[in-house]
């Protein structure tokens, strides 16, 4: 079975990598013509462990093979599997027409009989409207949501605790079931509007779990409470588990979570439904963000020419991505209000020409911590694990570090060097 794997960004190349090592015959297709000269040297366009050692490997053994052009790509494919990454513009609003648009380019060298397999992040509806408006190619669709975990990404995707398929026929079943055998044998079989909604539900319930938690952890500062304390209380509830979305900490950054809410909110809008609750979890989660913020400038007021030390820029740990990262975003906002920001991220060897007025980038993070009045854990890569209370005493003119998702709380709260903020607990 020849598959085409159709947008090469990070859900594409893991993809295409991984199906290759299980014994596929796979061909990476991709418009930009500077991605595939790369990926045919090994270098895939973003920063995930393990995956460009993955593609040099199919690469090697020839299951895996990249174009820029459709017609050699999709002449004996059985399948198109869709997976471009949906843009999403700052409002977490998805350009959906920007993946149609792709799809329409390769319209034409699709086989008759052929199976479009859609895991681009679409809205309810996408892969039905797309059968019906190409009724008369012969084709089949189906629908599986992407379980994309940046920094986990290879994995997740070898071993996924399900696969979610929605899907039109048996023969549809059939052809499914040979190319996620080498991966996982609980497959959910459903309706394609079953499985868009899935992916929509399933992204706005842990949504709603990380808001629901942190509004508990801003009534905890306030009462005297501590809110990791209540999430362990939570989390061994039989009813709830300790698996469960439910630690206090920074607000969910823009991008997945957001979008898929955005969809169901204005889906529900579309056939008058009220959803206040999504709605809510929304308008939460921007109150949330301010947490940072308003420390900040608790921190820092009366300070002249104060520096902030940021440790982390990338939107995840594991990962070089930096759209659509809450400490980017954190970035600007300080230096809007004239404060000298000192970034490091493991990840990041030079900033975007966009950024280099916004922040220095550090040479390690205790070169980001000398000099500064505050710090604040964005992104959490295991090497801050290494800093002591000593060495941010030393470095820092004023030892205030705020850590909202808590991660070197057994490093730094109640050491009397550091004064430490983290999400749901008051300071000591």
């Amino acid at each position: 079975m020849r598959i085409v794997v159709y947008g090469l960004w990070h859900l594409g190349c893991v993809t295409a990598a991984c199906l290759a090592r299980a014994g596929h015959t796979v061909a990476g297709l991709e418009p930009e013509r500077h991605v595939i000269d790369d990926l045919r040297h090994g270098d895939p366009p973003l920063q995930e462990p393990g995956l460009p050692e993955l593609i040099r490997a199919g690469l090697a053994n020839k299951n895996l093979s990249f174009y820029s052009e459709a017609a050699p790509a999709l002449a004996e494919a059985d399948i198109l599997w869709v997976t471009f990454d949906t843009p999403v513009n700052e409002h977490d609003e998805a350009d959906v027409a920007a993946v149609r648009s792709r799809l329409e380019e390769v319209g034409p060298f699709l086989n008759p009989g052929m199976l479009v397999l859609v895991s681009s992040q679409v809205p309810v509806g996408f892969t039905r409207s797309l059968q019906r408006d190409w009724r008369d190619k012969g084709l089949r669709f189906a629908y599986s949501p992407e379980n994309l975990r940046l920094g986990k990404a290879i994995e997740v995707f070898c071993h996924p605790e399900r696969v979610i398929l929605g899907v039109e026929s048996d023969c549809d079943r059939t052809r499914l079931i040979e190319l996620f055998s080498p991966f996982c044998s609980h497959l959910e079989w459903m309706s394609l509007e079953s499985a868009e909604m899935t992916k929509h539900a399933l992204n706005a319930f842990l949504a709603t779990s990380v808001t629901f938690i942190n509004e508990v952890a801003r009534l905890c500062e306030k009462v005297g409470a501590d809110a990791k304390e209540v999430e362990r209380g939570l989390k061994s509830e039989g009813r709830i588990g300790p698996r469960a979305y439910l630690s206090p900490g920074a607000a969910f950054a823009g991008g997945t979570l957001a979008r898929d809410l955005r969809f169901l909110v204005r889906r529900g809008r579309d056939v008058h439904v009220k959803t206040p609750m999504l709605e809510g979890v929304l308008e939460s989660n921007e109150v949330q963000k301010n947490w940072v913020r308003e420390r900040v400038e608790q921190l820092l007021a009366g300070i002249a020419d104060p520096v902030a030390a940021v440790l982390g820029l990338t939107y995840k740990p594991g990962t070089s991505t930096l759209r659509r990262s809450s400490a980017i975003e954190l970035c600007r906002w300080l230096h809007e209000r004239g404060v000298r920001v000192r970034g490091y991220d493991p990840a990041v060897a030079t900033l975007p020409a966009e950024l280099s007025n916004v922040l220095e980038l550090a040479a390690s993070p205790l070169d980001a911590l000398n000099g500064s009045h505050v710090a604040v854990i964005s992104t959490e890569w295991p090497v801050f694990r290494n800093l002591r209370a000593a060495d941010v005493s030393a470095q820092m003119r004023h030892p205030l570090v705020l850590d909202p998702n808590h991660f070197l709380a057994d490093v730094l709260s109640g050491d009397p060097r550091v004064q430490y903020f983290a999400t749901g607990k008051r300071a000591a």
